[in-house]
């Protein structure tokens, strides 16, 4: 069955990105499941040695995007740039042969995180992910302490991510056609 796959570039449990992305599951179109991959604080530091034979940690990230249909991505600022664990993530997939092309959809979710936004588009794009630009929207949840609930209930925030979702579903749709 077609799922998308959300990665999260916080760690912490309370992250507002975190809130976001499993709002998006509970919004996403009947018949197109939302999976969280939870597994980026366990992955070990990259090292381009352990390529041919990677880590289980490394190996189960591979088969998460691998299998997807297309990703949902949230990330957190840090010091104007994406964060080291997530960063260390997208490492790990540099080399993997079924990251190229594969569909992605940005969600920011404060305004304020344009720095993390851009370096986080352009390390994608290196890596050859194909952006679905109407998907991808910023919202403003900074310092707001939603859960995914309070998003979910909010009719403006739902609006915004369920029209987003739809996008990313027609554009999946599309790309199966062609």
């Amino acid at each position: 069955m077609p799922h998308l796959l959300t990665l999260c570039g916080s760690l912490r449990q309370g992250s507002t990105n975190r809130a976001l992305l499993q709002a998006l599951a509970h919004l996403a179109p009947a018949g197109l499941p939302v999976l969280h991959y939870e597994g980026i604080g366990e992955l070990p530091l990259f090292n381009p040695d352990l390529s041919d034979t990677p880590p289980a940690a490394v190996r189960d990230l591979h088969a998460a995007v691998a299998a997807a249909d297309g990703l949902l991505i949230a990330c957190p600022e840090y010091a104007r740039g994406i964060p080291g664990a997530f960063k260390n993530a997208l490492d790990w997939l540099v080399a993997s042969e079924q990251f190229p092309g594969k569909p992605v959809a940005l969600f920011n979710a404060s305004p304020r995180a344009s720095e993390a936004q851009a370096a986080l588009r352009l390390v994608l794009l290196t890596m050859s992910a194909r952006i679905v630009e109407s998907a991808s929207v910023t919202v403003n949840l900074l310092s707001k302490g939603m859960t995914a609930a309070d998003i979910v209930a909010e009719p403006g925030l739902a609006e915004v991510l369920r029209c987003a979702l739809g996008h990313f579903q027609h554009d999946l749709k599309e790309a199966r056609e062609s």
